[in-house]
Parts: structure tokens; C-alpha cells; sequence
């Protein structure tokens, strides 16, 4: 990944480690969970529980970082399958459901729905039917696909994001885990143009949960007779939101950068001071 090179071996696994733990604790927290990043970090180093945090808790981080170890991986193919998508669920996904209408590692089988409150206002958002889930996510991994191949440059990757990020939300062709799915597939364009995930901070739920309802009611969700994502106002608006975000994970890349210049910075002072003082030197 572009974002790496440069780095010497310990800073680019630490910096890997860094965007691994921040992605999984803001992702799941923003889906309630309640480890603090500091506890996150220690749960996926240790492997060890924290006292008085449930277990569910524990098993979603972990099952999240495993997914991020996925990404990194499926960032390398050539295309990406709804088999694909299908294990990233299984290890987001960390409570075995024993009910056929709730599989994981496959699409919905009967509708989900969301009740928000908006503007002083609650309303009912309805996901695309769970029959045209199949025919959906077909043309939205074509969409993904193309956004990976077409989305090199840093100017245009926020918005293959959130194309990606609100078609799926919208779709939700999953039962549970859609959030934390579309926070992780979506930024593959990102990870393959060689830039660091755009990850969106538990501070900022309320904003980027408000964002995500009004595109849905301003434009409805995705169906055999409509297009998967429309650009307009609401669009936009989320847009600028997640290039806002995308500075959590910018910021630790250029810290990393920094340690290394400071690092080839130090050295080549020790070398010159080396050859000053040798036999010989000036």
C-alpha cells in the first residue's frame, strides 16, 4: 500500500496496527459497544478480557479486526465476490443465530426495517425487500468493482466511498452487522489506490446516523426499477462528512511519516558526526 512505503518495518506494522484498532473500536462503537479505544488495543494485543465489559462486547472486536486482516487481503483480487462479503459477515457477525430467517454468511430472508428521529420527527425507514436482495447486491458488487478499478486518485476515492457506503447501508442485505460491512467494503477503493481507510470517529454517531436519513428519505432505497445511489444535496452532505473522517486515519499515516523523517534525520546526523570524528575526518 502506497501509504506504507517508506516506512521502516516496526513503524509500518505499528502504524497497521494503529488504523486495525481504531477502525474496530470506532466501527463497533458505533454500534454500542462499550470498549474504550485503550481497551480495544489491549483485548486484540493480549487477548485477555477487560472486567466488567460483556463478553459479546470482546468477541465483536475481535471478530471485527479479523475482518480488517480479510480486507487487506481481498484488497489484492482481482474482483470481489458476494462469497467475499460472506465471510467478512461471518467474522463480524459473532452471536450464532439458530434461526433460518437470520443466516449469517448469506443475504436477508424476510425485510428489516429502522425507526429514526428526525428533525423532531420519527419516521420508519424500510430496507429494499429481501427478494431483490440477490439481483441488488449483484449489480452493487459490479458497482464496487468498477469504483475499485476507475477510483485511483486521492480527489475521487470519498466519493466512490460513499457511493458505495449508502447504496449498501440502503440495500442492508444483511439481517444484522450491515453498518459495520459497508464501513469495511467501502473503503476498498481507498486501501487499493494505496490510502488508508476512511474511518468515522463514535463521537461523530449522531451526525453520520442523521446524514444516512436523510439521503434514505430524500430519495428512498435501491429496487429492481431504481438506481443503487443518487447524487444530489444529501449526497453531497455525507460526502463532505467522510472527507472530514477521513482525517482520523490520515493523521496516524502522517505521524508515522514524521517519526520516519525524524528518524533518517537523526541517523544521518549520527553518520556525519561518525565521520567527523574518524581518522581523517574534517
Amino acid at each position: 500500500m502506497m501509504f506504507l512505503e517508506g516506512l521502516d518495518e516496526d513503524i509500518r506494522i505499528n502504524l497497521l496496527e494503529q488504523l486495525r484498532v481504531l477502525w474496530t473500536h470506532t466501527s463497533t462503537a458505533l454500534e454500542g459497544n462499550t470498549l474504550s479505544l485503550g481497551e480495544t488495543a489491549f483485548v486484540l494485543r493480549e487477548g485477555l478480557t477487560i472486567s466488567g465489559k460483556s463478553l459479546k462486547d470482546h468477541r465483536d472486536v475481535e471478530g471485527h479486526a479479523r475482518a480488517v486482516d480479510v480486507l487487506r487481503t481481498l484488497a489484492a483480487k482481482d474482483e470481489i465476490t458476494a462469497a467475499d462479503l460472506f465471510d467478512l459477515h461471518r467474522l463480524v457477525i459473532t452471536d450464532q443465530m439458530l434461526d433460518v430467517y437470520k443466516p449469517t454468511g448469506d443475504w436477508k430472508r424476510e425485510n428489516n426495517s429502522t425507526s429514526i428521529t428526525l428533525h423532531d420527527r420519527q419516521t420508519i425507514i424500510e430496507y429494499s425487500n429481501h427478494w431483490e436482495v440477490q439481483e441488488l447486491m449483484k449489480r452493487w458488487l459490479d458497482l464496487l468493482n468498477q469504483e475499485i478499478a476507475s477510483s485511483t486518485e486521492r480527489h475521487d476515492l470519498p466519493n466512490s466511498y460513499v457511493r458505495l457506503h449508502l447504496s449498501f447501508v440502503s440495500i442492508h442485505p444483511f439481517w444484522d452487522g450491515n453498518g459495520r460491512i459497508a464501513r469495511l467494503v467501502a473503503n476498498l477503493p481507498c486501501l487499493k489506490a494505496g490510502y488508508p481507510p476512511i474511518i468515522i470517529a463514535k463521537e461523530d454517531r449522531y451526525e453520520y446516523i442523521v446524514s444516512l436519513a436523510e439521503y434514505q428519505l430524500a430519495h428512498g432505497v435501491p429496487s429492481r426499477i431504481t438506481e443503487l445511489v443518487q447524487e444530489g444535496a444529501q449526497f453531497q452532505m455525507f460526502s463532505a462528512f467522510c472527507q472530514r473522517s477521513w482525517r482520523l486515519s490520515l493523521e496516524l499515516v502522517e505521524q508515522a511519516q514524521a517519526l520516519q523523517r525524524n528518524r533518517e534525520k537523526t541517523a544521518q546526523k549520527h553518520l556525519l558526526e561518525l565521520q567527523r570524528l574518524s581518522p581523517g575526518g574534517k
